[in-house]
């Protein structure tokens, strides 16, 4: 393995170095701003739902190089593919609407935390989806996380937002187990979808998926906003902000900026690394966003939330050991080893909206 470290140039490792850094600032920083949104002022569920996909002009821009430079042409669409697209856009912008509706309720660290389950969900559903085993490391991680999140239920009213009820704190609760189950249905879809009509996954085919599924989940959230006629209360809402107006429009902008940023950050990773270190980051994601949560908007937190806190890494840790293990046993990819050279991976969230990032297979 150092040998291969050797052979990397100074290009790689700056890749490598700013895509990390964009995983673990882009995926926090998105989630810290989706519960500012509600602290200061904001009320539209439909208007946050929209800055999880409204950046998706991003990830076209960094497809251009890869048809331009490296001579690349676009997956060819068809109308099946078109129409399972059309399903993942729909089902992305229903769970980036559960995920900002339970944002609403609850603290920005404990909806990080709760929405570690859909991890546990998508291997429920990719064994019943897509065959795959449910190795013994990763059956530890369902029971681990699924103990985690219910320790954050008995210690409900010590994490209650100021304003919120009881009742509206279980709806968050639900809410954001609900989008976590649906995350993971996604990300199996998304597989199969793969398996079924793509038949290849590589570095620009992901990111067309996630432009093209975006996009989609862009023009179904608009809908919902323009229906609900949230555009129209950005004014009144940008005038009552505790932070100013400024700040208001800067919220929802940097909200639809920094998603992406830690999602090209995930793919940045995966090609100048490999998919088992962008999960790895992509764990380290919950403890940063729970302690920047309670740093800048004071989030409390307390021996429950702790203990959550060290559940969900272990089940995490297990569920990242039984990947990388499985893949060192069949020859597959170590943590040097680039996702272009990668054949056994398969998608998994980022744990605030319908995006995606690819992970090994456990």
């Amino acid at each position: 393995m150092d040998e291969v470290y050797s052979q990397k140039g100074t290009v790689h490792w700056m890749v490598l170095l700013l895509g990390s850094v964009a995983m673990l600032a882009g995926f926090p920083a998105s989630r810290i701003l989706s519960r500012l949104y509600y602290q200061d002022g904001g009320q539209s569920i439909w208007l946050l739902a929209w800055t999880a996909v409204a950046g998706w002009p991003i990830t076209v821009v960094a497809l251009l190089p890869f048809y331009m430079k490296r001579a690349m042409a676009p997956t060819q669409l068809t109308i099946s593919l078109m129409v399972a697209y059309a399903i993942l856009g729909f089902s992305s912008a229903l769970d980036n609407l559960l995920f900002a509706w339970a944002y609403l309720y609850l603290p920005a660290s404990t909806a990080s935390l709760i929405s570690a389950s859909a991890l546990p969900f998508t291997a429920i559903f990719a064994y019943f989806i897509l065959g795959k085993k449910i190795s013994a490391p990763t059956f530890n991680a369902i029971g681990v996380i699924t103990a985690a999140s219910a320790v954050l239920a008995i210690d409900s009213d010590a994490d209650r937002p100021p304003g919120v009820s009881n009742s509206e704190y279980a709806l968050g609760f639900i809410l954001d187990v609900a989008a976590s189950a649906l995350h993971g249905l996604i990300f199996v879809l998304s597989e199969r979808i793969f398996i079924k009509y793509v038949g290849r996954e590589s570095v620009h085919v992901i990111l067309e998926q996630q432009a093209i599924v975006s996009l989609i989940g862009f023009a179904f959230t608009t809908i919902g906003v323009i229906a609900s006629a949230d555009f129209s209360k950005m004014v009144s809402e940008a005038e009552v902000f505790s932070q100013g107006s400024v700040s208001y429009y800067m919220v929802l902008v940097w909200s639809a900026i920094t998603i992406q940023v830690g999602l090209l950050g995930s793919v940045a990773v995966m090609y100048s690394a490999s998919a088992v270190l962008a999960g790895v980051l992509n764990s380290v994601v919950v403890p940063v966003t729970t302690i920047a949560a309670v740093l800048s908007l004071q989030d409390p937190i307390d021996g429950f939330k702790i203990l959550s806190l060290i559940l969900t890494g272990w089940g995490f840790g297990s569920y990242i050991y039984g990947g990388y293990s499985r893949s060192q046993s069949s020859e597959s990819v170590a943590l040097s080893e680039p996702l272009i050279q990668e054949t056994n991976i398969h998608l998994f969230p980022d744990a605030r909206g319908s995006q995606y990032v690819s992970q090994t297979s456990s």
